[in-house]
């Protein structure tokens, strides 16, 4: 058996919108994306795929930084 931690990196995007009480629409619109785009990244717990300029309009956004939206665990 394996017990062995495996690290991982958990996706706040979710968390960080409830605690500025910011909508789907409300960041799809500042990001220029579709909200259905907004909602698929919001409901993922792992980091998904993205690139530096969505990271940045993120930030930008929601005013915090990238260690906000991410969070390192070995758990």
């Amino acid at each position: 058996m394996n017990t062995a931690l495996v690290p991982v990196i958990r996706w706040k995007l979710r968390q960080l919108m409830a605690d500025r009480q910011m909508t789907n629409r409300a960041l799809a619109d500042a990001l220029e994306v579709h909200e259905t785009s907004i909602s698929n990244m919001k409901r993922r717990d792992n980091m998904p795929r993205i690139d530096g300029e969505t990271l940045n309009k993120l930030c930008g956004a929601l005013e915090c930084r990238p260690s906000d939206l991410i969070e390192y665990s070995k758990d």
